[in-house]
């Protein structure tokens, strides 16, 4: 099912790969909620929807705070309908050791990021569950499998929502449910998240190379959308390459990180210690800035993924596969 004015709530739509991901739904012509903390942000992006074509619904809502998350779904279907389709995006993280993350920091990282998306499918279960259909997209990471420095708070975080994803698709398979979940597994992404994050690195911090647009998110995510009947999607070649890598060679990962995982989080130039933190506060309100979908990576991002198209023609690949497979059977025989 694609577009045809479908109720959409994305959390985390004011900026990164959540503003990409509205606007996509936007151009298909859904009816799009917007939920996020700051209002600069809020106004922006759903100025952005109705110029896609959409219709938006901006919510101020924090998503640690599961009544508030709830009462926004309550408002969505009040005022757009029955929601179909519900993305969880919204996180924020801290970039520094373990030991030099305060406890508070971490709590708040896990609240927002882990709890959030549990909040969130909640309150879409509550109403989807009893129409027996709705789709619900986490967006995940290649962090969800596999940790790295400097970022435990939110590699941990990610790594429960797998967790909590499963246990719930099990139950829903159990029920007999309609309702789908699914996750998609993103790489590094240009997103403004690395001009707001909270950071004690010395220098400033930036996506693990290669580095990807949010655009490209935002299309696998909408795919995933329409095709949740698989449990998850993974984008980019080096998510596959992580995953993989981890599976059957974790240890020889845990050295590699160790020697590169520092430095390929950072760039040369030295941190800003006044840069905005949205860990506490949402950053776009601060002067009334809206930071937007893009970071400031676009000379080295890229837009498309070969493993994207792959991961959505499988079939038709396996099928050219086994028909060069039969021709040089064939072939081998004649000889």
């Amino acid at each position: 099912m694609t577009g045809n004015g479908r109720v959409v709530v994305v959390t985390g739509a004011t900026g990164g790969i959540g503003r990409a991901a509205a606007r996509t739904f936007a151009a298909r012509g859904d009816r799009v909620a917007l939920l996020a903390r700051g209002e600069t942000g809020l106004d922006a992006a759903a100025r952005e929807v109705k110029a896609a074509g959409g219709q938006a619904l901006p919510i101020s809502v924090d998503v640690a705070d599961h009544r508030a998350v709830d009462e926004a779904a309550q408002r969505v279907e009040d005022e757009l309908g029955p929601i179909d389709v519900w993305v969880n995006d919204a996180f924020t993280s801290v970039f520094a050791p373990f030991g030099k993350t305060e406890p508070e920091e971490f709590r708040r990282v896990t609240e927002v990021t882990y709890l959030g998306y549990v909040y969130g499918t909640k309150a879409a279960l509550n109403r989807m569950l009893p129409r027996d259909r709705g789709t619900i997209v986490q967006v995940g990471s290649a962090l969800a499998y596999r940790g790295i420095p400097l970022q435990s708070a939110y590699c941990g975080a990610k790594h429960a929502i797998q967790g909590f994803t499963e246990s719930l698709r099990c139950e829903l398979l159990h029920d007999g449910s309609h309702v789908r979940v699914t996750m998609v597994q993103l790489p590094a992404v240009n997103t403004p998240q690395f001009d707001w994050v909270l950071s004690r690195l010395p220098n400033k911090a930036q996506p693990v190379p290669p580095i990807f647009q949010p655009e490209l998110a935002a299309d696998a995510i909408a795919y995933a959308a329409d095709h949740p009947g698989r449990r998850e999607y993974w984008v980019g070649g080096s998510t596959v390459l992580t995953l993989l890598g981890n599976k059957f060679a974790p240890g020889l990962l845990d050295r590699y990180l160790a020697r590169t995982g520092y430095e390929s989080q950072q760039t040369e130039r030295p941190r800003n210690p006044d840069q905005p933190v949205n860990l506490w506060d949402p950053a776009d309100d601060r002067e009334g800035h809206d930071f937007g979908a893009h970071g400031r990576f676009d000379r080295t991002a890229k837009r498309s993924s070969a493993q994207v198209w792959a991961s959505r023609h499988h079939g038709l690949l396996a099928a050219a596969g086994g028909a060069v497979l039969a021709g040089a059977l064939g072939l081998a025989r004649r000889r």
